[in-house]
Formats: C-alpha cells, sequence, structure tokens
C-alpha cells in the first residue's frame, strides 16, 4: 500500500459482517484505517462486544470503533431486547435538561465500557414535519430551541463520558417528507429559520463531529448537504465555525448511490468537506472498501481533490482519536434512570387500567433502515409484571371477519390496541377506529409519534417512543403499578 492508499484509508469508515473482525478490518485497521462502524449484527452481549472493540483497538490504537446508539427506537448495543433508554422525543416532552444529561450520560458509560469511540448521535433535527418518515420520534421535538438546548446537553454528558458525540444530520433533515435511505429528500425551508440552531448549540457545547444529511436544500445548493462545499464547507465550517470532524452519512444510501454514484459520491463528499467516509451497512465486504479507496486515489491523481485535503481529513480523524485515548471516564452506568425517564414521558388519559388478560393487538409496519429490526410492543413487559396477555399482530388490513374474530377474542376481557405512528400508515387508523367502535372502552397505546388520536379512543396512552424502557412505562400503567 503506497502512501496515497494510506491517506484514503484514513478517511473511510466501513462496516463488516459477524461478530469478530474479519480478517480484512484487521489488516487495514493495523495500515491505518479511519475507523469501522458496528451495527447490530456486531453484537451478541455486552461481553462480546468489549472483546472485539480491544481487538479492534489491539490493531491500532487510533482506530475510531463508531456506532449509532441513539436511544429509543435506533439501538444496535440492545438491538435483541430494545434499548433500556426512551429517545429524543420522551425526552423532550419531559423537557428537563438535568434528565436528559442523566440519560446520555448513563449511555456514554455504557459506550466507553464497550470500548465505542464514537456515537454517531445524538439527532439534532428539529421534526417541523409531522410525517417525517425517518426522523419522529428520534427529533427531541419540533421547536428549535427545545432541540437545541436538550442536542446540547446530551452532547455535553455523552463526552463527559468519555465517548464523542456526532450531531446529524446537517444541515436539518426534520421537515422532509422522504427517507433519505430510499430517495433524495428536498428540504423547502431556509435552515437559517431555526434548522441550524441545534447545530450552534452542539458546536458551543464542543460536539466533537457533525454528520451530513443527504438532502437537498435549494435556498443553499442545488447539490445534496453530504456532496455540497456550499453546505459541509461554507456552512458548517464557515458560517458555523466548526473544526472537528465531520462525518458522511451511509454513502450507499440512494440519496447519493441512486443519484451520483456510491464512487463519485465520495469523492464528491471528501471535496466538499466530509473527513470520514461511512459506508457498510449494506455493503460491507472489502470489495467495498477497496472500490472507494481507489475512487479517492484516482481523484487526487487526476486534480480533483487535493493532497493537502485528504491530509487535513485524515489529521481530524486523528484528533478525535487522540481525544478518545486522553478520556478518564469516572462515570458509571444507571440502569434506573431509562425507566425513569420513561415514566416521566408517558402520556395517558382516561381509564386504561386493564385486567389480568388483556388481547393486544400490535399494529405492525416495515421498520425504518435507520432503526432496524428492534422488538417493541406491550406483550412481552405485560408478561414481564405478571399479566397474561393474548397478544395479536397484524400488518396489514384484515378482512372484516378478522376483526370480527379479534373481538370475539376480547370478548368479556381487556382489549388495548398498539401501534407505532398511527398518522402515517390509514390502514392502522381504520382498523384502531374499527374495533373501537364496538369496544369504546378499548386502550389505544401510541408508541410513536401521537400525532393522530383514533375516533372514539377514550382511554389513550402516549409513549412517545418504543424503546423497552417506554413499553415497560405503559404496562405499568396498564396494570396501575
Amino acid at each position: 500500500m503506497d502512501s496515497l492508499e494510506r491517506l484514503a484509508d484514513r478517511c473511510l469508515l466501513p462496516g463488516f459482517i459477524g461478530t469478530e473482525a474479519p480478517d480484512w478490518i484487521l489488516r487495514r485497521a493495523a495500515a491505518g484505517l479511519g475507523g469501522v462502524c458496528l451495527y447490530a449484527r456486531n453484537v451478541s452481549s455486552p461481553a462480546q462486544l468489549a472483546a472485539l472493540t480491544a481487538r479492534l483497538h489491539a490493531e491500532n490504537p487510533r482506530l475510531v470503533v463508531a456506532v449509532d446508539e441513539e436511544g429509543g427506537d435506533v439501538t444496535r448495543l440492545e438491538a435483541a431486547s430494545g434499548s433500556s433508554y426512551p429517545g429524543n422525543l420522551a425526552l423532550g416532552v419531559v423537557d428537563d435538561v438535568d434528565l436528559t444529561r442523566a440519560v446520555a450520560r448513563s449511555m456514554g458509560a455504557d459506550l466507553a465500557a464497550a470500548g465505542i469511540d464514537l456515537d454517531l448521535a445524538p439527532v439534532a433535527d428539529v421534526n417541523s414535519n409531522p410525517i417525517n418518515p425517518v426522523i419522529g420520534v428520534r427529533a427531541f421535538g419540533a421547536r428549535h430551541p427545545l432541540v437545541a438546548r436538550h442536542t446540547a446537553a446530551w452532547i455535553a454528558a455523552l463526552q463527559e463520558a468519555g465517548v464523542a458525540a456526532c450531531a446529524k444530520h446537517f444541515p436539518g433533515h426534520g421537515a422532509t417528507s422522504l427517507d433519505s435511505h430510499l430517495a433524495l429528500p428536498v428540504v423547502d425551508e431556509d435552515p437559517h429559520e431555526g434548522a441550524l440552531d441545534p447545530f450552534r448549540a452542539a458546536i458551543a457545547a464542543g460536539v466533537r463531529a457533525v454528520m451530513s444529511a443527504h438532502i437537498v436544500v435549494p435556498s443553499t445548493d442545488s447539490l445534496p448537504g453530504t456532496i455540497s462545499k456550499k453546505v459541509m464547507t461554507g456552512l458548517l465550517r464557515g458560517e458555523l465555525g466548526f473544526d472537528g470532524l465531520a462525518v458522511s452519512d451511509g454513502l450507499e444510501m440512494r440519496a447519493i448511490a441512486g443519484g451520483v454514484g456510491i464512487e463519485e459520491g465520495t469523492v464528491l463528499a471528501l471535496a466538499a468537506g466530509c473527513d470520514l467516509l461511512c459506508v457498510g451497512g449494506g455493503l460491507a465486504g472489502e470489495d467495498i472498501a477497496d472500490e472507494l479507496r481507489g475512487a479517492i486515489v484516482a481523484a487526487v491523481r487526476n486534480g480533483r481533490v487535493s493532497e493537502d485535503r485528504l491530509v487535513e481529513a485524515g489529521g481530524r480523524v486523528d484528533r478525535l482519536a487522540l481525544w478518545r485515548s486522553a478520556q478518564a471516564p469516572s462515570h458509571a452506568s444507571d440502569p434506573s434512570v431509562g425507566l425513569i425517564a420513561a415514566r416521566r414521558a408517558l402520556r395517558a388519559e382516561g381509564s386504561v387500567k386493564v385486567d389480568r388478560r388483556p388481547v393486544v393487538v400490535q399494529l405492525r409496519s416495515m421498520p425504518s433502515q435507520a432503526a432496524g429490526v428492534v422488538p417493541w410492543g406491550l406483550a412481552a413487559p405485560l408478561r414481564e409484571l405478571g399479566m397474561r396477555p393474548t397478544s395479536i399482530e397484524l400488518d396489514h388490513q384484515p378482512a372484516s371477519a378478522r376483526l370480527e374474530g379479534i373481538l370475539t377474542e376480547a370478548a368479556g376481557r381487556s382489549l388495548v390496541i398498539v401501534a407505532k405512528n398511527l398518522h402515517r400508515h390509514p390502514w392502522m387508523v381504520a382498523v384502531a377506529e374499527g374495533l373501537l367502535a364496538h369496544r369504546p372502552d378499548a386502550v389505544t397505546v401510541e408508541m410513536g409519534l401521537p400525532a393522530c388520536r383514533p375516533a372514539g379512543s377514550a382511554a389513550y396512552i402516549a409513549t412517545h417512543g418504543a424503546a423497552r424502557a417506554c413499553g415497560i412505562a405503559a404496562a405499568e400503567a396498564l396494570t396501575g403499578r
């Protein structure tokens, strides 16, 4: 590997398959790879994860091990069970910055113990569009002053625990109506109208990294933010004064891969000002790392990207790694704080207590690519509290005979309807209202954004997220605990 290839590798953040690092990752780590991004597929237990990160760091202490651990609906460390911590919306609803700090500090202690260097969190987006398909409960809320103060509190506490935070998705993904994993969103709002405020607060709080958004902001540029020099250098570096690590969102997401393509997107992102280039959520072999390194080297050799830009980017990776190595975390994880926060975030109206044998109808939709498959709902937490629920799961609008069967099953028993983001799924609203028409005593539990309360729903619970902690809090409310 020549010196230019080494410089290019220092800017890459690939992923891999499995709970042990493959030889190609270890080999490249030893040669100076910038980092690796871990996903749920790489985690089976806290002990396994700590052993994995120790093995990676043994090859190179300057390797940046990153993960998306937001809490709430997006968790990698607890993807098998659901997060012990509620997500941002729940914290924003409580609006107690001390509680937000306590949750982030405990999460940071968990991450530090696991050997994680960079947490690709928090989401600093203002969820100004309620039908946003990818942000929603991941945001602290829809008002930029609230989002700004909780973003700053979360970052400060996580970094006190010794793990670098990464505010995302710059310059603001909250006003979109498309998921950038699947398409290229366009944001008509000027980010100066509020979307930038949480990023300003993040920078003032000393955030070590900022992640780009694959969105077009016409008021700034016609190119997606990740590959826009006006966004990543002019706005982030120039106007906001950020000099830390700029991380690209996943380059295999369709907003980039379906447009300019992954290789060209990598070159343009580097030229625009991104320092650490993330790929590996879907493409996780050495072949993609080779392709991206080759594209960067070719771009430098043909003059499209200067070698100085490559050195600058690698230098920012080095600075983050050095900061992490200098941390001596003294904070311990607090196993109770997540449930405390979830209880405080829960809102209940009407008579929500159920009998010991409730019928729980869970309305399921396709999980977002950001969250992945993580268990959620109320049947398991109710069982943990000694109840004997009958669980019925629906993933589409059933025939009337099926609804009749559910009502028959629930005759003489409590009925609970559980959903995430009813406002985005008309079939769920139809099912809920169909059941409520016959059972007005049924309890509706919204575990997503509470933007749509079904007609006839007198007994209603909003958890403001689907973390395991939120499910436990809702189960407690249903049982009167």
